[in-house]
C-alpha cells in the first residue's frame, strides 16, 4: 500500500474534500459546519490533505478569528484512519495557521463524533458542549524568535514512536515529563522539577531521540545548540555561547539541547587550554538556566568520562541517565520501520532481532536499507521494475546485509559503558 503525504489543499482538490464532507455526513459523524461554509473555506481561509496514490483521503479545513482557531472541517476516509492519519493532519494545520497569532486550535463537534482522533492529538474535552481545544505550543511573539534560533515545534507522537527501552521511557518518564508537565502534583510531594540532565552511552544509540522525544511529550519547542557552529573561533566560542542562551532565555517553554556537550566541556588543565574559557561559560549558563520555570536543559555525551568534573557535581545536572544499546523490542520494532509491509509476515523477525544484538538504531537500519537496495538492484537487473512487490526480498537478504554491516559500538566500548552506569550514572 503507497505512503500517504500530508500537502497544502489545491482547487483541484475541491470535489475529493466534498466527498469527505458527505461521508461524514452519511455516517453517525454529522459535520458542525455546512458544505458551502467548508468549500469557502478551503478557498479563502486554509486547508490541507492527506493523498495517497494522488488520491485524497482525509482533509482539515481552518479559519482564525482574532486569537482563536477554528477547525471548520475535519476528516478521514475510513479505510486510513489507522494509519495516524489524523494526527498528521492536525499538526499540518496547525503550523499553517500558527503565524497568524493563535493561541488555541478548536474544534465544535456533533453529536456521535469520533472524538478519540481528536483527544489523542492534544485536544482536550470541554464541558458538555463537546468543545475541544489544544494549546498552540508556541505564541505568535516567538514565532520568529524559534526560526532564528534554528529551533522547531517537533510532531506529536515521537514519545510513543520510541519502541522498546522501557526501562530508559521509565526513568524519564517518570524523573522529567511527568513533574514538568504536572507541576502541582510534583509539588504537593515535593518534588523540584528538573532543569537540566546529562544522557551519557555509547554513539549512535538514540540520545537525540529521546531528548526530541521528551520535547514532543510535553509540546515544548525544541532548539538544538551546536558547538561546532558557535563563533569563528576559540576566542568566540564563550560569547556566541551566552548570547544564544539570552535569545533563548525569551522563550516561554523550551527543551534545549546539546549534542556532544564534550566539545566544550572538556576537563580542564593546567596550564589552560583556549577552550578553557569556553567550560566555565558554559558553567554559568547552567547554573543560571536551572533559575528559570518552563525550561529544560539536555546534554548529550558520548564520552562522560571525558566531562570537566565540576559538571559531575550534584547542583549543576539533576540527573545523569545512560542511554544504551536497543533492547530486543526496539530492534524489533526498528526493523519493522525499514523492512516493506508487502513482505513483513514472511520475515523472520525474531532471527533479525537475535542476530542483530549489540548493534545500534543507526546500524540496524544501515543493514535494512542496504538489503532493500541490493533487492532493488537486483529487479532492475533482472527487468523486475514497476509496481510489483518485493516478492525476493526476504529474511536471508537482510541477514546477509548483517554480515557486511559493522557495529558501530565495540565490545570495549560496551563494557566501559557498564562501567559508567555503575561509578557515574545519578538516576
Amino acid at each position: 500500500m503507497a505512503r500517504i503525504t500530508i500537502r497544502e489543499f489545491h482547487d483541484d482538490d475541491l470535489d475529493a474534500v466534498v466527498r469527505l464532507w458527505w461521508e461524514a455526513r452519511t455516517s453517525s459523524e454529522q459535520p458542525v459546519y455546512s458544505l458551502a461554509e467548508v468549500t469557502a473555506s478551503c478557498r479563502e481561509d486554509h486547508a490541507v490533505v492527506a493523498v495517497r496514490d494522488e488520491r485524497v483521503v482525509g482533509a482539515a479545513v481552518g479559519r482564525a478569528a482574532h486569537a482563536q482557531g477554528w477547525i471548520v472541517f475535519f476528516g478521514v476516509s475510513e479505510e486510513s484512519r489507522s494509519e495516524n492519519v489524523s494526527g498528521a493532519l492536525l499538526d499540518a494545520i496547525e503550523r499553517k495557521m500558527a503565524p497568524l497569532g493563535l493561541s488555541t486550535l478548536s474544534v465544535l463537534a456533533s453529536e456521535g463524533t469520533r472524538l478519540d482522533q481528536l483527544t489523542e492529538n492534544g485536544f482536550q474535552l470541554r464541558n458538555n458542549l463537546r468543545y475541544l481545544e489544544r494549546q498552540m505550543p508556541v505564541q505568535r511573539r516567538e514565532i520568529e524568535l524559534l526560526k532564528d534560533l534554528g529551533g522547531r515545534i517537533l510532531p506529536r507522537h515521537l514519545w510513543e514512536g520510541v519502541a522498546g527501552m522501557r526501562r530508559e521511557k521509565a526513568l524519564l518518564e517518570e524523573r522529567l515529563v511527568a513533574p514538568l508537565a504536572q507541576p502541582d502534583l510534583a509539588d504537593r510531594y515535593g518534588v523540584v522539577p528538573p532543569r537540566a540532565v546529562m544522557l551519557f552511552g555509547p554513539p549512535g544509540t538514540g540520545k537525540t531521540t529521546f531528548a526530541k522525544a521528551v520535547a514532543s511529550r510535553l509540546d515544548w519547542p525544541f532548539v538544538e545548540v551546536f558547538p561546532s557552529r558557535l563563533g569563528d573561533g576559540a576566542g568566540s566560542v564563550a560569547a556566541s555561547l551566552r548570547s544564544v542562551f539570552e535569545r533563548i532565555d525569551e522563550l516561554e517553554h523550551g527543551v534545549v539541547f546539546i549534542d556532544e556537550v564534550e566539545e566544550i566541556a572538556s576537563k580542564r588543565s593546567d596550564p589552560p587550554t583556549p577552550t578553557q574559557g569556553v567550560t566555565n561559560e558554559l558553567l554559568k549558563i547552567v547554573a543560571d538556566f536551572r533559575d528559570r520555570e518552563g525550561m529544560l536543559l539536555i546534554c548529550a555525551t558520548n564520552f562522560v568520562r571525558g566531562l570537566d568534573a565540576a559538571f559531575m557535581r550534584h547542583g549543576r545536572f539533576d540527573y545523569v541517565l545512560p542511554i544504551g544499546l536497543p533492547d530486543a523490542e526496539a530492534r524489533e520494532a526498528i526493523w519493522r520501520r525499514y523492512v516493506p509491509s508487502e513482505i513483513a509476515a514472511g520475515v523472520d523477525f525474531p532471527e533479525l532481532v537475535r542476530r542483530s544484538e549489540g548493534l545500534t538504531p543507526a546500524d540496524i537500519e544501515y543493514a535494512a536499507r542496504r538489503a532493500s537496495q541490493d533487492g532493488l538492484a537486483r529487479a532492475l537487473k533482472g527487468g523486475r521494475g514497476g509496481s510489483e512487490s518485493p516478492a525476493e526480498l526476504g529474511t536471508a537478504d537482510y541477514l546477509a546485509a548483517l554480515e557486511v554491516t559493522r557495529a558501530t559500538v565495540s565490545d570495549e566500548q560496551q563494557e566501559s559503558f557498564l562501567e559508567d552506569i555503575e561509578t557515574i550514572a545519578r538516576l
